[in-house]
């Protein structure tokens, strides 16, 4: 439960963006986010699951481009739309070979300053999903990006 702020103080924010999905939208904080670019040509690799997408070049860089939908649900890699981007995102598990990987978006992440008291909505979690918060009336899904980079561990990719 959050506390009301002490006189001559104001809440704690988290500067986050809400990165929009072909099904959902997920609620990062601003840090995660590397760069958001262009959709590049993707170098599929033969004998990944359908959510690893591909590779891309980044920066002089090979990263995995991801699709979150698929990885948390199973459910087959939409095409992208005429407005998606690649957000390439900051890994946080603490692997020496993976400093950053791609997920598809569906458009332009939007930002957000939280209170840090945001409530849960309650929503179903798939998985991969940690929470939910209701975030200007969109449901918004927390995501386990350490689960996700496991995925990638678990497939020998990392």
């Amino acid at each position: 439960m959050s506390q009301a702020p002490v006189a001559g103080q104001s809440p704690q924010t988290l500067n986050s963006l809400l990165l929009p999905l072909t099904d959902r939208s997920l609620l990062l904080p601003s840090v995660a986010l590397a760069e958001l670019i262009n959709q590049r040509p993707v170098e599929p690799r033969p004998g990944t699951p359908d959510w690893y997408l591909g590779d891309i070049v980044w920066r002089d860089l090979r990263l995995p481009l991801l699709s979150f939908e698929t990885a948390s649900n199973g459910a087959v890699p939409a095409a992208p739309s005429a407005g998606a981007r690649v957000a390439v995102i900051n890994a946080i598990g603490g692997r020496p070979h993976l400093k950053f990987y791609a997920l598809l978006v569906q458009g332009i992440p939007r930002p957000q300053k939280l209170d840090t008291g945001l409530a849960p909505a309650g929503a179903p979690l798939a998985a991969l999903e940690l929470d939910s918060a209701l975030v200007e009336g969109t449901v918004a899904r927390i995501p386990d990006l350490v689960a996700l980079e496991q995925k990638l561990a678990d497939i020998g990719l990392i």
